[in-house]
């Protein structure tokens, strides 16, 4: 499903998501307060808006209520993610994501509505556009080159039926390695039928992810 998503603050973390997000086909918006950043990034978004993110007309002015991602990304500029984030959450937005720089940071943008917190050496712009651009993966993680380590939901169509009747490794070239139920990691069991409330940890090769995320 194509996504619309904006990305505040233009920064290396910031630049490098939203190229990726407009590669994967997404509407992307982008908005810094540097007007050459913005001319620089043109070619890969959608729309391109120079607003003061620290000023809540201007970040209302944006139109947040309409996209279905708003991703913050200013770590260094505590004031505008505060500001950023909450006009968001003010506006419905079902998934804010915000970029921290400290763990004080991080608590600040959770008790203020982010739903997800990315501690920027951890994740990678193009890691988190593939987390962002689809509605399957919850966490991913780049082992090497061609190897990953995805967190994701059950596909509807897998729920009620067991490893062994889906066939999953020989259909998507992907193995499940654990699964969390109420709250916990445990040994993938092969005969346990799926629940919707599940999470699978699978690892596959990078192309055979896109069996799985249609």
């Amino acid at each position: 499903m194509r996504k619309s998503i904006a990305v505040l603050g233009l920064g290396k973390y910031g630049l490098s998501l939203a190229q990726s997000m407009y590669d994967m086909g997404s509407d992307v918006l982008i908005a810094d307060i540097d007007e050459d950043k913005l001319k620089e990034s043109s070619h890969f978004a959608t729309s391109a808006i120079c607003a003061d993110l620290s000023n809540e007309d201007e970040v209302k002015n944006l139109g947040l209520k309409n996209l279905d991602i708003v991703v913050v990304a200013m770590s260094r500029n505590l004031a505008a993610s505060i500001m950023s984030v909450a006009v968001a959450k003010e506006e419905g937005v079902p998934l804010i994501v915000a970029k921290s720089s400290s763990d004080r940071m991080t608590s600040i943008l959770e008790k203020i509505g982010a739903d997800k917190v990315i501690i920027p050496e951890e994740y990678g712009g193009k890691q988190s556009a593939r987390i962002l651009s689809s509605d399957t993966f919850l966490d991913y993680f780049q082992v090497d080159n061609s190897l990953s380590m995805v967190e994701m939901n059950p596909m509807d169509k897998w729920v009620g039926k067991n490893l062994i009747e889906l066939n999953i490794r020989q259909k998507y070239n992907v193995n499940v390695v654990a699964i969390k139920e109420g709250g916990h990691w445990i040994t993938a069991d092969p005969k346990r039928e799926l629940r919707a409330s599940d999470q699978l940890l699978i690892v596959a090769e990078r192309d055979s992810l896109k069996r799985i995320d249609k």
